[in-house]
């Protein structure tokens, strides 16, 4: 899959997938907490499904 995931969409991502993650291994938030998997995976991996099927691209080198 190609990359669709720029630079500040990626650091955000992988923030608020710890934050979420930390506020459920602590019971802050309870279970749902760990979706927080989801935005820290796509933003490790550079790739977002959603972002595929709407035609979105924060990539700057695939803009070209």
């Amino acid at each position: 899959m190609k990359a669709n995931v720029g630079g500040i969409d990626r650091i955000a991502r992988i923030a608020v997938g710890l934050v979420l993650i930390a506020l459920a291994a602590t019971n802050t938030v309870g279970l749902w907490g760990y979706i927080g998997v989801v935005p820290l995976l796509t933003g490790l991996f550079r790739v977002c499904p959603l972002y595929s099927l709407l035609g979105v691209n924060t990539c700057p080198m695939d803009r070209r």
